[in-house]
């Protein structure tokens, strides 16, 4: 059984990266109900937290069917960070998770995400300020380091576990490759190792596959596999890891039946969380990986993407269903 502190999350659990503009409550929603163990909400500025801005509190809403949950936070300022997990610990996740992994330029230039990687000690410092502020579990999101000549993530594990960090989770590459080239989980691997390390470690990066995700389980010896790109648009990745674990077969694929009640039903939710026209612009980047493979949906899609009325959106997934009724991609 892994746990994070004293949160059971079954014997291998399957976790739902943080991801900015995806993992909302409504995308998260379908991928718990296709058996994600673990869910962090997108990552949150501890800026906009304490300075009470409209978009950074809306990401604290959690639902108690989505338990158990982690909020994700990133930053760079101590007394910010500190001041931000206050307010967290009041929205009480299951989890708090300091993000020191994020590679986008806005972020990094600030000293905040995988920017901290170029300062170690003050990432130390800043996640045993928080692991001494909350009562909450506090875990770490981050990478192997700023370039190849930088991957001191052995170290840092040893160290954030030092200070109190309840679990780890690792992305296998380093800031300098973006989403670029392939994840090497061998460090993560190395890290599980590590008779020092106690607490649950988790690998990230590249798995699209059941076949993936057990054979970077049985290789790399992972507590457990976190899940970020391969989710968008197909929930259905959580059910099928979990089926070829438990019986070494391959579920075949979400009928467009399937496809289509997921899209309507993250179209529902989107609009309801969001408001009508926020809800409609933010759902557009998941309808091209809902549909993914099916043949002449362009035709289909170029409506869902600039279409502002609801009842033609619903109407077109409608059809969509109905063309396809025999396909399954």
């Amino acid at each position: 059984m892994v746990k994070i502190a004293d949160i059971e999350l079954g014997a291998f659990p399957l976790l739902l990266a943080p991801m900015e503009d995806v993992s909302d409550p409504p995308f998260r929603a379908l991928c718990k109900a296709q058996g994600c163990d673990m869910m962090y909400t997108e990552f949150i500025s501890v800026e906009g937290l304490i300075r009470d801005a409209d978009k950074s509190v809306q990401k604290l809403d959690i639902y108690d069917y989505e338990r158990p949950i982690g909020i994700q936070i990133f930053g760079a300022n101590l007394d910010s960070m500190v001041q931000a997990a206050d307010i967290v610990t009041e929205a009480r996740p299951e989890v708090l998770d300091i993000n020191f992994g994020c590679p986008v330029k806005k972020v990094v230039c600030k000293g905040a995400g995988a920017g901290i990687l170029q300062d170690i000690p003050k990432m130390v410092e800043l996640t045993k300020a928080i692991v001494d502020r909350t009562d909450l579990p506090v875990t770490v999101k981050t990478r192997l380091g700023w370039d190849d000549n930088t991957k001191y993530i052995e170290e840092v594990a040893e160290r954030l576990q030092d200070v109190g960090i309840k679990a780890l989770s690792i992305h296998g590459r380093t800031r300098k490759q973006m989403y670029k080239g392939e994840a090497d989980w061998t460090l993560i691997g190395k890290i599980k190792d590590n008779p020092r390390i106690q607490i649950p470690i988790f690998g990230n990066g590249d798995i699209d596959s059941p076949e993936k995700a057990a054979a970077y389980r049985d290789r790399y010896g992972v507590d457990g596999i976190m899940i970020g790109r391969a989710a968008i648009g197909y929930p259905w990745i959580f059910r099928e890891i979990k089926h070829y674990f438990a019986t070494g077969q391959l579920l075949d694929p979400p009928t467009t039946a399937e496809r289509v009640a997921a899209a309507r039903e993250h179209l529902d939710r989107s609009i309801a969380w969001k408001g009508e026209t926020l809800g409609i612009l933010e759902m557009r980047r998941h309808y091209t990986n809902y549909f993914r493979g099916l043949p002449h949906i362009k035709q289909y899609r170029k409506v869902l993407v600039s279409e502002f009325d609801t009842e033609k959106l619903y109407a077109t997934l409608e059809e969509i269903g109905e063309i396809y009724s025999e396909a399954s991609v």
